[in-house]
């Protein structure tokens, strides 16, 4: 074997494995026209390279030795020959070579998601203090992968990235030039942005942190939203896990603060760190006291309505001066056909003192006149000027009064639409998909791709943003489309439901700090009687389940917030017999222990149940016996040990109208219980992200009304049982990212009515040749797949369809074969 040393690429024996990484990874970047080598592979070392820094610094700081990095170097070393033997490949052996890169990029991506992470948690213990004996009982493999399990091993690194910038700015040149200058001023530890809502405090800020000179500067740049409920133990959480750190508990803010401490110290060995922490409300000085750490080269920027001046240099954002607001409301608002200069700069000048330099009232107002006829523009402005006559106001307009006549001039539809977003938690990023299932069964919709057209028209005049993560979608799955809006919006739509009483309210926000509920559950009658259809109860992490009994006949949706490891269900929910939509949300950082979970089988019309990081076993539900369940979610959710079998339950009597299955990011999940086999009503099962899912049930073959089987992203799935084909009515399968899946059923030929499969990066996978008997058949892959799919089918199938990006490049491969 060629030593490292003559290829100039160090020695592996004695050098640290990130400066081994390092030279792999710089070599392959030569290689551009080659994806496997010079995307992928290196995509999944560069992700690798910041985390065995510290990994190297740690180990010869604790003194752990090395030997636990022994696979890893092995790995490199294979990764080496292959990038010096590439020169020399030919076009014929790309497709071997091809699947040399998938195994070694299979075998990065596992130390990645399981070996690193563990060892980290190993070094983290001693990091933080805690280690003590810990450090020896996770030693070895077995024990280590023990650990992971009562670890619970982070799904989520990106908790504090700063937003991208998705918008042309105006406006905030000067602001940003005077605000860089003071970050980068030594003399400048702290600065605070304050504005009122809606001016672009948010925005600057986030600028100021893509500014090249600025990133040039901080080594460290994080991003947090605050907020009005801020938790500093879970920021300070957060901050550790996007640092590439295992989950930490803090009992305590003091324990907090050390940690916070012996993060910063690290970091700031690599260079200077910028903390923002965005939407601070009033009264958060305190708050702000446990990150303000006297080290150098740390600095902290906080944007917020209010000012500081105990913290730091304030900068005073103002709203935007005439000439900017116009350009901005141009930029947004297409002059309308056949209307003079004159009266069109007269419509500008009015709506602008209407707008009063606020940017988000301009860009809302400008969506809703883009394209309009000269009528609505004038209609627009009539409305505004009698309008003005009711102010509360007598003086300049409130950024919401101003916002007001874009609520006003929605459709009946989107206005109900609307006021629902404003039982989301502020700066929450919601799945769309939750969102639609509240609408489908509150508004009695049957079409999910109806309710999703309705976010689409809300966000396209600028209510709401709609962010898609990026990855494949499908009509009826939204699960990759996050929602968000702004914290002014969200305060619109809580203004229109707070013009009735609470009692009265067609929905309500129930906000619980601690053991504290608001005063009118406790000073009115001593069981109050609520009107509302739509119910959001939220609860910090210091809750204690001591709930105040109310009664609510008419809720439909139910949205449950979160953050205490331990919650008790409120037995209130019993009494919902008109309840269809229950989501329960946990935002701290383990998953929940739910009690009272029974109460759930008193409920008849409950339809759609969403549980987001709690901890239940896979019997729970179906010992629930509720006949009208139509669809179950689980994100993130911990099963522990389950016995699969332990118990005989009648699934077809017990839920008999259950049609969607949808499991994502749940770690700890093995297998599926046999139970799900035997739901023969089900039409949808959607397994994602999942990577201990090693098999599926051979019975799967029982769901012969599945149409869609979506099994995507979990990596240990090595194949699908031979009694796939049994599942006669499946239409879509989905097998994308499955990096460990060999083989398809030899027979899925039989199934007639399957029209696509998805199989991005399955570059092992191997169709049987029974899938040229499939009629119109398409097969959704990317590049290198592609190359091997041809090489294998392409003599033998004229009807295969195979959808990739780069058109040109797919005919030259028809060509070579």
């Amino acid at each position: 074997m060629t030593d490292w040393v003559d290829l100039g690429l160090g020695s592996v024996a004695g050098a640290l494995v990130s400066e081994a990484l390092k030279l792999v990874i710089e070599e392959a970047k030569k290689y551009k026209s080659f994806k496997p080598l010079s995307k992928d592979l290196v995509s999944t070392m560069e992700r690798l390279l910041p985390l065995t820094k510290k990994i190297d610094s740690m180990q010869n700081e604790l003194d752990l030795g090395s030997g636990e990095l022994q696979k890893l170097r092995e790995t490199i070393e294979r990764a080496r020959f292959l990038v010096l033997k590439f020169p020399s490949v030919r076009f014929y052996e790309k497709s071997k070579y091809t699947r040399k890169i998938v195994e070694i990029n299979e075998d990065l991506a596992k130390f990645c998601d399981i070996d690193l992470q563990l060892l980290q948690y190993r070094n983290q213990l001693t990091l933080l203090g805690v280690a003590g004996n810990l450090v020896d009982k996770v030693d070895g493999l077995s024990k280590r992968m023990a650990g992971l399990m009562s670890v619970h091993v982070p799904v989520f690194r990106d908790l504090c990235s700063v937003p991208k910038l998705d918008k042309v700015l105006v406006g905030l040149d000067w602001p940003l030039i005077e605000l860089k200058k003071r970050l980068l001023d030594d003399a400048v530890a702290n600065l605070v942005v304050s504005a009122p809502p809606g001016c672009g405090k948010t925005t600057l800020a986030t600028q100021l942190c893509h500014d090249a000179d600025v990133k040039g500067h901080f080594k460290h740049i994080f991003f947090n939203v605050v907020s009005s409920t801020p938790n500093f133990r879970v920021i300070v959480q957060n901050l550790l896990q996007h640092s590439g750190y295992a989950p930490h508990t803090f009992e305590n803010d003091s324990q907090a603060t050390v940690g916070l401490r012996k993060l910063l110290e690290e970091l700031r060995e690599d260079g200077p760190i910028l903390l923002v922490l965005d939407d601070v409300w009033r009264g958060a000085e305190s708050l702000l006291q446990k990150f303000r750490i006297n080290l150098a080269d740390y600095k902290i920027l906080v944007t917020s309505r209010f000012d500081f001046p105990s913290f730091g240099y304030n900068y005073r954002l103002k709203p935007l001066e005439n000439e900017d607001a116009r350009a901005l409301l141009v930029q947004w608002a297409s002059r309308p056909v056949n209307t003079s200069q004159a009266e069109y700069e007269d419509l500008l000048q009015k709506i602008l003192k209407r707008c009063n330099g606020f940017p988000i009232v301009i860009e809302v107002v400008g969506v809703s006149l883009k394209g309009r006829s000269l009528n609505t523009w004038k209609g627009q402005v009539e409305s505004w000027s009698q309008g003005e006559t009711i102010l509360d106001s007598p003086s300049q307009p409130t950024v919401l009064e101003c916002l007001q006549p874009s609520f006003n001039a929605l459709e009946p539809n989107l206005k109900e639409c609307f006021l629902d977003m404003g039982s989301f938690l502020e700066d929450q990023k919601i799945r769309a998909s939750v969102i639609i299932d509240i609408w489908m069964e509150l508004y009695g919709k049957n079409s999910s791709i109806l309710c999703m057209k309705y976010l689409e028209d809300l966000a396209s005049q600028n209510l709401l943003k709609l962010v898609p993560l990026g990855n494949e979608t499908e009509d009826g799955f939204y699960n990759e489309f996050l929602v968000t809006q702004h914290d002014i919006l969200r305060e619109l739509a809580i203004r229109q439901s707070e013009l009735k009483e609470n009692l009265e309210r067609k929905r309500l926000n129930l906000e619980i700090r601690e053991d504290t509920f608001p005063d009118w559950c406790l000073n009115g009658p001593r069981h109050p009687v609520v009107n509302a259809s739509m119910l959001s109860i939220s609860t910090d992490d210091l809750f204690s389940s001591n709930w105040v009994e109310m009664e609510f006949p008419n809720v439909k949706a139910l949205v449950l917030n979160l953050s205490s490891p331990d919650y008790a269900l409120p037995s209130f929910i019993a009494g919902m017999t008109k309840l269809k939509v229950l989501t329960i949300t946990n935002h701290g950082f383990y998953p929940a222990r739910l009690r009272n979970f029974s109460c759930l089988s008193l409920l008849p019309n409950l339809k759609r149940i969403r549980l987001e990081k709690v901890s239940v076993t896979l019997l729970d539900i179906p010992r629930l016996q509720l006949a009208s369940l139509k669809k179950l979610s689980l994100v993130m959710c911990s099963f522990g040990e389950v016995f699969y079998d332990s118990e005989e339950i009648d699934v077809s009597k017990a839920l008999p109208s259950l049609q969607e299955i949808d499991i994502d990011y749940c770690y700890d999940l093995y297998e599926l219980p046999y139970w799900v086999s035997e739901v023969v009503s089900l039409k949808t099962l959607s397994i994602t992200n999942c990577n201990k899912l090693t098999v599926l049930p051979e019975a799967i073959g029982n769901l012969s009304k599945l149409e869609v089987l979506r099994v995507s992203s979990c990596i240990n799935l090595s194949e699908l049982p031979e009694t796939t084909d049994k599942l006669s009515n499946l239409r879509f399968l989905d097998i994308s990212h499955c990096l460990g899946l060999r083989k398809l059923p030899l027979k899925i030929g039989k199934l007639q009515k399957l029209k696509r499969i998805s199989m991005r990066k399955c570059w092992r996978c191997e169709l049987p040749d029974s899938v040229r008997d499939l009629e119109d058949l398409e097969v959704k892959c990317e590049e290198e797949t592609r190359s091997m799919l041809w090489e294998r089918l392409m003599p033998k199938m004229r009807n295969l369809i195979v959808h990739e990006e780069e058109t040109e490049h797919n005919l030259n491969l028809l060509q070579m074969f």
